[in-house]
């Protein structure tokens, strides 16, 4: 079975995380795969854009501006990721 088109913000959820306690790094953002059943059907380019749309839906619902500082710092290192990769 191939896979035409895939809705690449369905399968990835951003969160916060909060280093401090464990790694003394701050705030991050990590990411979920919801559906492990395309995760092995994907390239990297559909990762990082799944990963860029959910930054975005994440954006919108925090209300902290230190989240949003690091969330926007996150999507500028993965629209540059995307760029390179594109080359």
């Amino acid at each position: 079975m191939n896979i035409v088109s895939v809705d690449v913000s369905l399968f990835v959820a951003a969160k916060m995380c909060d280093c401090n306690q464990a790694h003394g790094r701050g705030r991050k953002v990590t990411y979920e795969f919801i559906d492990d059943y395309y995760s092995t059907c994907i390239d990297k380019r559909d990762v990082i854009t799944a990963q860029l749309q959910a930054c975005e839906k994440l954006l919108n619902y925090s209300k902290d501006e230190n989240d949003k500082s690091v969330i926007r710092t996150e999507m500028e290192e993965l629209k540059m990721i995307l760029h390179l990769i594109s080359q």
